[in-house]
């Protein structure tokens, strides 16, 4: 073996075992998982409102809808996950994430390829340097190996993956919350369509109330008993009613072709069956999880960035350092004839290679300030949604402690409005009172029926909201 060889071979082993010792070597800051501190009770929650620390093995229930108890909800839940477009994009989104997190582990291994050419070529009679003894038309047939392989001395490769391993990671959280998103749509849509089927149901018992109204007061009215006044008034009440049936109607269709679009379906040949039964709504736990941080998506997709943001500033600074890699090749060629892989038409070549930019113009240090103003921007959006998922939280307690309240001071009402109905309609059928008092509590207790309904729909729809912001439900499955 040649001299050269061996200073050859001698380099390169040395330069495999400083790669080797320095393999723990990053650039990248010391990352530390973000602290938020998190308050010792919910403001707007009722009983003791204390929250009790999440573990991480801690899981929600997949299926956290089904504290509704109800059958189609669940069928319309997974037709969502089967055929929902939305959803179909963001877990195309993730496999796109996985695949380029798999590339940048590609770095880690030496890159071989292999290449063979067959060629007839002729050269220039005025060829620089060219002897006389050479032919001008010859054959040139190559094949070769060759082998690159970059010692990451500075960890940029190792950095670019684990910004990439966390990308793919935050790409996974992103698919959750969408998916959750998309729950808690198709829940507070189903809610509002059974809330208006009920209204339907409360519209068709006053209708049917007011017709025969009407033809009491007819009857009243041939009688000379009841006036035409009178008469206008039942016409005008179930007239009004009628009215409110028909945007009941209207507003069920929209509902109903919104839930169509979630599912994956047509409009047109969607359809929802009225169902006018009360939903039972979820208790509320005396005590609520704080594992916002550990349990919604958007949150841990956050913090995701975060280190990929950390990771990158490791990418950019070790630019400032020499890159080292390995380089070899290995073939043969010959002018056409004999064997390519004999030692006398053998070719290789082996040895380091080194580069470093000495002047780029400030572009690495502008790269790095880039690299560290993208990583403040990843942790003030953790902040903010950290902030929001508290405030989420708060907002729909706050809310169902209020609607709670309205349905007591609501039913209430009710129960005084039909008192008042009646008394109304018995002083009228005995002459005592004109039907315009009848008229007046009849409205006042409708109206007081449908606010109640209402007020039971919206307790419903937050808790919904609830659920969505504590990242899926309370109960652990």
């Amino acid at each position: 073996m040649c001299p050269m060889h061996n200073r050859v071979v001698r380099f390169s082993a040395l330069s495999f075992a400083l790669s080797l010792m320095l393999q723990g070597c990053s650039m990248a800051p010391n990352y530390k998982a973000p602290f938020e501190r998190m308050p010792d009770h919910y403001r707007e929650q009722s009983g003791n409102g204390a929250w009790h620390p999440a573990q991480p093995a801690d899981k929600l229930q997949t299926h956290w809808w089904e504290q509704y108890q109800d059958s189609r909800l669940d069928e319309l839940q997974q037709q969502l996950l089967k055929a929902n477009p939305s959803l179909t994009a963001a877990l195309a989104r993730f496999d796109a994430a996985q695949a380029y997190a798999s590339q940048l582990h590609a770095g880690l291994f030496p890159q071989i390829s292999a290449s063979a050419q067959s060629l007839r070529q002729r050269q220039s009679d005025h060829r620089p340097l060219r002897g006389d003894s050479q032919t001008s038309v010859y054959n040139s047939n190559t094949t070769g190996l060759s082998l690159d392989f970059d010692l990451d001395l500075w960890g940029r490769i190792r950095n670019q993956i684990a910004a990439g391993d966390a990308q793919a990671q935050a790409s996974a959280d992103d698919l959750a919350a969408a998916r959750l998103s998309l729950q808690h749509q198709l829940t507070t849509l189903y809610l509002q369509v059974r809330g208006l089927d009920a209204q339907k149901e409360i519209l068709m018992q006053s209708l049917d109330a007011y017709g025969k109204a009407v033809q009491l007061t007819r009857d009243r009215f041939q009688g000379q008993i009841a006036s035409e006044l009178d008469m206008a008034r039942a016409q005008t009440q179930l007239a009004q009613a009628k009215t409110q049936m028909d945007d009941v109607c209207a507003q069920r269709n929209l509902g109903e072709h919104a839930i169509a679009e979630l599912v994956g379906e047509l409009p047109s040949n969607f359809r929802l069956a009225e169902d006018p039964h009360p939903i039972v709504l979820p208790t509320l736990p005396a005590s609520l999880p704080s594992s916002l941080l550990q349990r919604r998506p958007d949150i841990a997709g956050a913090e995701r960035r975060m280190f990929a943001a950390n990771a990158n500033i490791g990418v950019v600074r070790a630019a400032w350092y020499p890159d080292f890699s390995l380089t070899a090749l290995l073939g043969g060629q010959t002018q056409g004839e004999g064997n390519l892989l004999s030692a006398a038409n053998r070719y290789w070549a082996l040895g380091p290679l080194i580069s470093l930019p000495l002047f780029d113009g400030g572009r690495r240090n502008s790269q790095e300030a880039q690299a560290k103003a993208q990583f403040d921007e990843a942790a003030a959006h953790y902040h903010e949604q950290v902030l929001q998922a508290v405030r989420e939280v708060e907002d729909s307690l706050g809310q169902l402690r209020d609607l709670q309240l309205q349905a007591k001071d609501e039913q209430d009402s009710f129960n005084a409005a039909r008192i008042a109905e009646k008394i109304a309609t018995d002083s009228y059928q005995a002459g005592a009172v004109s039907y315009l008092n009848v008229v007046t509590a009849q409205t006042a207790a409708l109206q007081a029926q449908q606010a109640l309904q209402i007020i039971e729909t919206r307790r419903l729809q937050g808790n919904a909201n609830l659920m969505f912001a504590l990242g899926g439900g309370w109960a652990n499955s």
